[in-house]
């Protein structure tokens, strides 16, 4: 969850920004990130010969790849 601050300008309008709690911010070390996995997702796409129609397949691949060496680091 987003903890909120309400920040008021020169003319008043008040501006809400979103700071990320401790939890959020601890998920974000140990996870990939979606362009982590689209760049791991578009390299197995070239191992396996740039075949198209497996991209979903692509995508779950890179995203469990990904998140073992996390878990592992």
């Amino acid at each position: 969850m987003n903890s909120q601050k309400v920040v008021m300008n020169a003319v008043s309008t008040p501006k809400i920004t979103s700071q990320p709690d401790i939890a959020e911010q601890e998920r974000s070390k140990s996870a990939p990130t979606p362009a982590e996995i689209r760049q791991r997702a578009f390299e197995i796409h070239v191992e396996r010969g740039g075949i198209h129609g497996c991209d979903l397949d692509d995508w779950m691949q890179a995203e469990r790849e990904l998140q073992e060496k996390c878990k592992d680091e």
